[in-house]
């Protein structure tokens, strides 16, 4: 990992350093983890790291393309070092689970709008809630029951009009 890591940060021109293959090797070994996560798998690598130096370097790896920074409605941004395709992700609303999923239908539909507005849009982050399947075993029988769930904002859906209508999980009722 780490000749793959100094060759891939010196093609994207940036400066090989210790912290920044570390960085890029906990992304990779922890794919959807926090800044925080990212930090102590960094620490077990390589010791003592400012936690203002693993976010510098996610930073620069995230502007530079070499991951992904991933911030869903009500939770702390996550990264990946998935960069190649529009894929999108499944979150469990119970225990905060995170994975990847691939798009419904062939290549990238959700990035043609029915109406772009005049955009040029090149990327479109859909994210899917629900409970995974070990919080579903936990509580048999009891789907669509959140007891002790991760708060976390729900996006109701788009309207006709093209509005949407956002409301988070406690202000949210069964009314149209």
């Amino acid at each position: 990992m780490h000749h793959d890591a100094a060759t891939l940060l010196r093609r994207h021109g940036l400066q090989v350093t210790a912290q920044r293959i570390a960085v890029l090797g906990a992304v990779s070994s922890h794919p959807h983890s926090t800044a925080d996560d990212i930090a102590k798998a960094v620490r077990a690598e390589i010791g003592v790291i400012s936690r203002q130096a693993v976010y510098g370097a996610l930073g620069i790896l995230a502007a530079n393309g070499l991951i992904r920074r991933i911030q869903p409605a009500g939770s702390p941004a996550r990264f990946e070092d998935r960069t190649d395709d529009n894929h999108h992700h499944l979150i469990c609303r119970a225990c905060g689970r995170m994975v990847d999923v691939d798009c419904a239908a062939g290549a990238a539909p959700c990035l043609t709008p029915v109406d772009d507005a005049g955009f040029e849009v090149d990327e479109a982050e859909v994210v899917y809630w629900g409970r995974c399947p070990e919080c579903l075993a936990k509580t048999p029988g009891s789907v669509g029951v959140e007891e002790e769930s991760v708060s976390m904002p729900r996006v109701r859906h788009t309207d006709d009009d093209g509005t949407t209508d956002r409301a988070s999980a406690d202000e949210q009722t069964d009314e149209p």
